[in-house]
């Protein structure tokens, strides 16, 4: 099978996507319209990059998506040449107006969050690129149910669900070299630091919970970079826990696993998300979790079993969820485990993959 990605090249989901893909056999190009800076297709025959060079931002408007008709030329020179039996496009809102203006088919459209959430509502013409990307699929697939119902309102077809799963023999519990000590309670979270992801809520209800129990050894990890990293560090300082909270900065993805093991409790209290991956990890990593009710993210949380949902945006709500867990250590246990079970159930990445797979083998057929 010969399958065209139009994709960001430099995104770990590509990269996750094209690699577990590769492997099973299928020859791939991936275009991108950003050059390529990463290493990770290096030594895989069966992998090629094709970039347009352009620097790209999801901000600009919709007119400014019209600069993408460059690579039109070039991305039917690609199918001309590599003949493939699919393109599929990610992120609906750029690649998929690609994807859409190619008139290939068939043409599989993943949409990941923001081009559905917030691309069509920013002015009529967003919403008519938006659902014309649509018509054009002949398959649309989505990370999660909720996101799944959000795309319903731009469109009559079949949405499948196509979770974005883990490894589970890389995301698992482990010992491992901590930058804490041994009967620590670490809190923490494993995010970018955008007004986004609400850390500063998380930061706020670990002060409740420091100031509530200051004869227990609790401790905040913050792992991620981002532009609010400065002004997440004066709210430390401004609240007066500095000696209990350490920021790690960016990290190598290879070394995400490390970190949620170095965690007792992991939190995401995001303002908006669509499916959470980072929640997953944790859970595969047997760690409860602590989520805001934001987006999708309650779709990978069965409340009061494998972690807690509470309000977005609710530092006191979140401290109550986090002192159950701090207070009780054999629920903080039972709940990693069952979160573990949930994640094998649900979000196994080979499973994930081998559903990908299927859905290419009928589309062809």
């Amino acid at each position: 099978m010969k399958l065209l990605l139009l994709s960001e090249p430099n995104s770990v989901h590509t990269i996750k996507w094209a690699k577990s893909l590769a492997k099973n056999s299928i020859d791939i190009v991936i275009f991108g319209l950003g050059g390529l800076t990463v290493k990770d297709y290096e030594g895989i025959a069966n992998i090629k990059i094709k970039t347009l060079n352009e620097t790209v931002t999801r901000k600009e408007g919709a007119i400014g998506k019209l600069k993408y008709l460059r690579a039109l030329p070039m991305i039917k020179n690609v199918i001309k040449e590599f003949k493939p039996d699919i393109v599929h496009a990610h992120y609906a809102s750029s690649y998929g107006l690609l994807g859409a203006l190619s008139e290939f088919h068939p043409l599989v459209l993943s949409v990941w969050g923001g081009d559905v959430f917030s691309f069509p509502h920013k002015s009529f013409l967003h919403k008519a690129m938006f659902k014309y990307n649509l018509s054009k699929a002949d398959k649309i697939l989505s990370t999660s149910n909720t996101m799944a119902k959000e795309i319903r309102l731009y469109t009559e077809k079949i949405i499948e669900v196509t979770p974005f799963g883990i490894d589970m023999i890389k995301f698992m519990p482990m010992k491992v070299e901590s930058l804490f000590d041994k009967n620590d309670i670490v809190i923490g979270t494993i995010k970018a630091l955008e007004e986004v992801y609400g850390v500063e809520y998380l930061i706020r209800a670990f002060k409740i919970v420091s100031n509530d129990h200051k004869d227990l050894p609790l401790k905040l990890l913050i792992v991620g970079g981002g532009s609010l990293e400065n002004k997440l560090k004066q709210l430390v300082k401004d609240l007066g826990i500095e000696d209990k909270v350490i920021f790690t900065g960016k990290i190598s993805f290879e070394d995400v696993p490390k970190y949620h093991n170095m965690l007792s409790v992991y939190v995401s209290v995001s303002n908006t998300e669509s499916f959470g991956v980072a929640i997953i990890e944790a859970s595969s990593c047997g760690k409860p979790v602590v989520v805001s009710d934001a987006g999708g993210l309650p779709e990978i949380v069965e409340d009061g079993m494998t972690g807690f949902v509470v309000s977005s945006k609710n530092p006191e709500e979140t401290a109550q969820a986090i002192e159950k867990f701090v207070l009780d250590e054999k629920l903080r246990n039972k709940m990693g485990q069952n979160g573990r079970e949930r994640v094998k159930k649900l979000y196994n990445w080979d499973d994930n993959v081998k559903q990908m797979m299927n859905i290419y083998e009928e589309i062809v057929k």
